[in-house]
């Protein structure tokens, strides 16, 4: 029996069938192009049609459908907040899919939360009963497992960690995204970069080769290995950042063990070993002795893994 993932984000989506043991049998990735709203929504149900047409009878035929999505997957309503997907403000993504799913099954979670299922699935978390997954992209948040079970809030909300509050005092330009992520997130490292540049009139170095607005994460990192002195600087406050953010989560929920994944993990994925020597500063010394710091295994597939991972849990659950 064939399961199906999906990993919706901000810029592409992929689709992944499965194994019940967790092997990908085929895979795929589009990007969204300049697709919003209903349209992007047109281009998951097409996609599913297609690929539950294909998929066969007996063992390849699929049984359950799993999707990430990048925001606030509502349970009890089935509809979608995702910020970074023009339109999607409450979106009815499940009752959309059920449309061309006929009698399969189909479960919707946060990016999030589908990041530490993979891991959990078939990555760094296996075995694990308490884990959190640290996702740093264009965004940050945390997919926070405790006692087997994803740590979801009264309204699904849990482990939105960019609003952590890191820095005082309050700036309203924290208001759209959080303290944290505007600081240390790869959105937010581009900022800082951008506005470095403009408060250092004398500042001539690698940052200055091309336009402000057009400076990514990747631009910063790419300097900060060359000695940049503003890149040097964002990084190590990023690094400050992260730490804290570590030692927190830390304190608050004694985890077996920190995955740091997403985009930045990545070019970060060195630094780990200073992230966790800034969160041995903060964080609750016997809890931060026991916990373990490392890289996603799954890297840019966790979500698509995890999604896979629901459809396997929805299929379980309704042999039973």
């Amino acid at each position: 029996m064939a399961l199906l993932g999906i990993d919706l984000g901000a810029t592409k989506v992929t689709f992944a069938t499965f194994s019940e043991t967790g092997i990908i049998i085929s895979k795929e990735t589009i990007l969204l192009g300049k697709r919003k709203g209903k349209k992007v929504g047109s281009l998951l149900t097409e996609k599913i049609t297609f690929l539950i047409g294909s998929s066969g009878y007996g063992k390849d035929k699929i049984h359950a459908i799993g999707v990430s999505v990048p925001g606030i997957s509502h349970s009890k309503t089935g509809t979608v907040w995702a910020p970074n997907i023009q339109g999607w403000d409450d979106y009815p993504l499940l009752q959309e899919i059920k449309t061309v799913s006929g009698d399969i099954p189909v479960t919707i979670d946060s990016d999030r939360a589908c990041y530490i299922l993979g891991e959990l699935w078939q990555g760094n978390a296996k075995g694990c009963r308490n884990a959190v997954y640290l996702s740093v992209g264009t965004g940050i948040g945390a997919g926070i497992l405790v006692n087997s079970e994803i740590l979801r809030g009264s309204r699904d909300i849990a482990g939105a960690i960019g609003w952590m509050a890191l820095n005082k005092p309050f700036h309203e330009k924290y208001i759209s995204c959080g303290c944290f992520e505007y600081h240390a997130s790869g959105e937010g490292i581009a900022k800082m970069a951008r506005e470095y540049i403009s408060q250092e009139n004398i500042y001539t170095g690698i940052l200055r080769s091309k336009p402000a607005e057009e400076l990514t994460s990747y631009d910063v990192f790419s300097a900060y290995e060359n000695g940049d002195i503003v890149a040097t600087k964002i990084i190590e406050q990023c690094i400050e950042f992260w730490g804290m953010a570590v030692a927190n989560i830390v304190s608050l929920f004694n985890p077996e063990i920190i995955i740091m994944g997403g985009g930045i993990f990545g070019p970060a994925v060195r630094l780990i070993k200073e992230i966790r020597s800034e969160a041995e500063k903060w964080a609750q010394p016997i809890s931060m002795k026991q916990v373990r710091i490392i890289e996603s295994a799954l890297s840019g597939d966790a979500g698509v893994y995890g999604a896979g991972f629901l459809a396997r849990k929805k299929l379980i659950a309704k042999l039973l």
